[in-house]
């Protein structure tokens, strides 16, 4: 079977793609266009049974991926499946399965079966997992442990996989030469980055990068290559270990598209907001316009608890520059496990800054998105109001807690709405607007 990217080079247009076209409103030629280019990938393992096919990259409304998974502290699957249907339920285009808790397979798998939207994986923390378990360390680990993950996981249905492919040891050379204050932050990247450290040997991924194409051609799995090397602080971003890495990546987007293989590209990070268009800059120019997956930016490290404030402007402007997935941030970041509602915030949170972005590259319909609610609020159409919002749920608790009696301006101006009193001086009734 062939991959979406072998069939769009053939021309053929899949029923992924006219999913895809139909959701962006745009015709399926161009997104076929596009997805042999690379400048856009579609995510749809074909064991994915449950899924409703999402596009990534150039001239596609930005996308927001949430970050679910049991723990060892939680081992249990039903809250993650509580999670993935409440950002399911708050717009986002993907989850990914971060689990490190009992039974990995069994959590994946029901995950996977329960997500109408693409679900991403992480092959070596499970790989890692499963080391400690059978080999009594992480550093135990060998390159055919980690493959077999991969296999197994592109076999349930894993729609893409954040694989650390570029860390080398050059690279490592690199880190230790130059310093950082925070090292590595990649949890994948500290494994991998540990791995290479103990055994003195390359980074099985880069070396047997060839067989992991093979097995996401087989699939038709995404690559998503991970950057285990993104600066966890402003102190370290944009430095020359994180650019290093950037430049293996690019590497192995063009040795991926040779075989057909769709692939994304991870970024950071924390970045200072003076930084973030040169990062999206540097990846589109490296990786020849590969999607850009980005965590944030963060563009402060002093927001413990409002890091999805963080995440969010630096998302916009990262999108706005040309990112084109969000990796969403909840306000529990760097403290804990999220709950619900940090999942549902961190979600929301994400989508604003893509819309904000989106409005600014000229994706169809997110203009007139904004519009219709203007020209809502100046009718004092309430109702049509909550309903184009970007939270409908906390838009409609909002109005009625704090709107008693269901009053035709809102508590805040009372009697003395400048919509109303403007609308009545100009002659200009306010049902006619």
């Amino acid at each position: 079977m062939a991959t979406q990217m072998q069939a769009a080079l053939a021309g053929k247009v899949t029923p992924e793609i006219e999913a895809v076209a139909e959701y962006e409103g745009l015709p399926a030629e161009v997104i076929c266009e596009r997805v042999a280019k690379g400048t856009v990938a579609i995510c749809a393992n074909v064991n994915h049974t449950s899924l409703k096919a999402r596009g990534f990259g150039f001239g596609l409304k930005t996308k927001v991926n949430a970050n679910i998974g049991t723990s060892s502290a939680f081992p249990a699957v039903e809250p993650e499946l509580e999670k993935l249907k409440v950002a399911v339920e708050a717009g986002a285009d993907a989850v990914m399965d971060l689990s490190t808790g009992d039974n990995i397979d069994y959590s994946r798998r029901e995950i996977i079966k329960h997500s109408p939207i693409p679900v991403g994986t992480v092959p070596i923390y499970q790989a890692t997992v499963d080391a400690i378990k059978n080999r009594g360390s992480i550093v135990g680990m060998t390159g055919d442990d980690i493959f077999r993950v991969i296999e197994k996981q592109a076999q349930d249905g894993a729609d893409f996989m954040t694989v650390h492919c570029g860390i080398t040891q050059a690279g490592i050379a690199r880190l230790r030469r130059q310093g950082r204050v925070a090292d590595v932050v990649s949890r994948g990247g500290s494994f991998i980055t540990g791995w290479m450290l103990h055994n003195d040997k390359e980074n099985p991924l880069f070396e047997r990068f060839d067989e992991l194409l093979e097995i996401c051609a087989h699939y038709d799995v995404t690559v998503s290559l991970g950057d285990g090397m993104r600066p966890g602080c402003l102190a370290d971003a944009t430095d020359r270990t994180q650019i290093e890495e950037l430049l293996t990546l690019g590497e192995l987007v063009d040795r991926a598209w040779a075989k057909g293989v769709q692939v994304m590209v991870e970024g950071p990070g924390h970045v200072p907001y003076n930084q973030i268009e040169a990062n999206v800059t540097l990846e589109k120019q490296i990786c020849k316009g590969a999607p850009f997956y980005v965590l944030g930016p963060l563009v402060t490290d002093v927001a413990p608890g409002y890091d999805h404030i963080t995440a969010a402007i630096g998302g916009t402007l990262a999108a706005a520059a040309g990112a084109d997935f969000l990796c969403y941030v909840t306000p529990a970041e760097h403290l804990g496990l999220p709950t619900l509602d940090d999942v549902r915030e961190g979600v929301i949170a994400s989508r604003i800054a893509g819309h904000a972005a989106d409005i600014v590259k000229g994706v169809k319909g997110a203009w007139e998105w904004d519009l219709a609610m203007a020209k809502a609020r100046k009718g004092l159409d309430w109702e049509k109001q909550i309903q184009l919002s970007i939270d409908p749920v906390k838009a409609a608790k909002y109005r009625q807690d704090r709107n008693p009696g269901g009053a035709e301006a809102c508590s805040m101006c009372g009697d003395y709405c400048a919509m109303k009193i403007v609308s009545q001086y100009l002659g200009k009734p306010v049902e006619s607007c």
